[in-house]
């Protein structure tokens, strides 16, 4: 099949418009990570109690925090986790 002269431009258009999506996946995934700190939380964004992002000095901080708690007593933590309340017992002869 011959390609014809008003092909030509349709072609054009659908190969412009596969390069720009490609673009913007690349671009997204770059900025993306830089972004999402900016978006607020309400739209979709990080939490406020999310933890630091990995390979920042914060991060080692917090993974560092996080150990010493870990080795702690459960006792002495002090973070407000509590043992679950044994539960009611049921009455049998109900």
């Amino acid at each position: 099949m011959p390609i014809l002269t008003r092909h030509i431009p349709v072609l054009t258009a659908l190969a412009l418009a596969a390069c720009a999506l490609g673009g913007c996946s690349t671009v997204n995934q770059k900025v993306s990570a830089g972004m999402a700190d900016y978006i607020p939380a309400w739209a979709g964004g990080l939490p406020a109690d999310a933890p630091p992002r990995a390979g920042t000095p914060e991060y080692d901080k917090f993974m560092q925090e996080r150990e010493r708690k870990r080795l702690m007593p459960a006792a002495e933590r002090g973070d407000g986790s509590k043992p679950a309340a044994a539960a009611p017992a049921q009455n049998p002869t109900q």
